[in-house]
């Protein structure tokens, strides 16, 4: 199934049926009186967080979604019937922005959470509703009220309890493969991996945490470059990130100038993530000697952006090291999560950050996507204008 973790919808809400005009007409009844009945409501539109679905593909061939309308009333103070609701399935995970004015509706992170995105219209009132010991005879009724319209933007992102963030070919796909069930695919060729994978990591019987495997970054992501903008987002909702660091890279480049620079990358995008514990995981250890490993691990542990990280060595293909890697960052999620069931300032600050990390993305985001038009506008400008300098041919006969 393709991978589609972004859709833009439309939702229209079901109209409010019409109140109903009408009198009362029975044989030896003369002064029946006003019988007309009220409208029914419209459907409201509803988006139900589904653990069934891990992708937007549903919503990215259908575009519009409409509710029914309600009934309108009838004579004998008959209620005209109420449409039913529209319950659209997201998967877990999916964040709902109103794209005219961008704020966020809601965040629908527990399955079966339900959120209300269009209020289905109001009924309208017969005019049985309008009489009075003054009015036996009203002619007054109200139509229903239109439903809500909605252009919607959804955003999937995945829910870990940790993160893998690195370069192509840092070795995020055999961490995971080894530390869990998950087969993510794994190559000598980089982007092996090309949408977010997530695993189970086992402790026991009741101990695990769940990991996502998020797809190389390149340098440049932050502006653009390559597909980074688009899954650096899904590290947004993760509280722990580890740093892949291949140590030995097949291109000769430099272990701990790479780690800076993606480090960089990292918070061009949203300097929030300054605020996000992030571990640095040196890989492929196996293919250094000891000493090299510990000039490596010096080199680290001298640079400004990775004081006082904790720092772990591992052979992901191998497993080596990865034990011990699994059980601190597992204990790291306990206390994540006891401390955010406890103590409600913390659970604050995380949701804060959460937001403003999205909100960060979400910003970085348009304005790429305002330089690409910006830069295709140019582009026909420039080609307008060297039309101007063609040589008009007149042919006489």
């Amino acid at each position: 199934m393709k991978f589609v973790d972004e859709a833009r919808i439309t939702v229209i809400a079901g109209k409010g049926g019409n109140g109903c005009l009408s009198f009362r007409r029975e044989k030896y009844i003369p002064r029946g009186g006003p019988d007309g009945g009220d409208g029914g409501d419209g459907g409201s539109v509803y988006l139900l967080a589904d653990e069934a679905l891990n992708t937007m593909v549903d919503y990215r061939y259908q575009r519009s979604f409409k509710a029914d309308s309600g009934q309108s009333g009838a004579g004998k103070n008959c209620t005209g019937r109420g449409a039913d609701d529209l319950v659209l399935p997201v998967p877990v995970g999916t964040t709902v922005i109103d794209a005219d004015t961008e704020q966020v509706l809601g965040d629908l992170t527990e399955p079966g959470q339900r959120l209300l995105v269009a209020q289905g219209g109001f009924h309208g009132l017969g005019n049985t509703r309008f009489k009075s010991s003054t009015n036996r005879a009203p002619r007054q009724t109200t139509p229903g009220s239109e439903g809500e319209t909605r252009d919607l933007v959804l955003e999937l992102k995945v829910l870990a309890d940790v993160g893998l963030l690195g370069l192509p070919n840092a070795g995020k796909s055999s961490l995971i493969r080894a530390v869990s069930a998950a087969k993510p695919k794994v190559a000598d060729y980089p982007f092996t991996t090309l949408v977010p994978k997530l695993g189970v990591v086992q402790l026991g019987t009741d101990r695990s945490f769940v990991m996502a495997d998020i797809p190389g970054l390149i340098i440049g992501a932050a502006e653009g470059a390559g597909l980074g903008v688009r899954f650096l987002k899904h590290l947004a909702r993760t509280p722990l990130l580890l740093h892949i660091i291949d140590c030995l890279p097949v291109d000769g480049s430099d272990p701990v100038e790479s780690a800076v620079k993606l480090e960089q990358e990292l918070l061009t995008y949203s300097n929030a993530f300054e605020q996000r514990p992030r571990w640095l995981i040196m890989n492929k250890c196996d293919l250094l000697t000891d000493r090299d490993v510990s000039d490596l691990k010096q080199r680290f542990s001298r640079q400004p952006e990775f004081l006082g990280r904790p720092l772990f060595e591992i052979s992901a293909l191998k497993s080596e090291g990865t034990d011990a890697l699994v059980l601190a960052v597992m204990e790291h999620v306990e206390e994540y999560k006891e401390s955010v069931k406890h103590d409600a300032e913390f659970a604050i600050l995380q949701s804060a950050l959460f937001d403003q990390i999205q909100k960060q993305g979400r910003v970085r985001i348009d304005e790429l996507a305002e330089q690409r038009r910006a830069a295709r506008k140019a582009q026909l400008a420039a080609a307008d204008d060297d039309d101007e300098f063609d040589v008009d041919v007149e042919y006489r006969g």
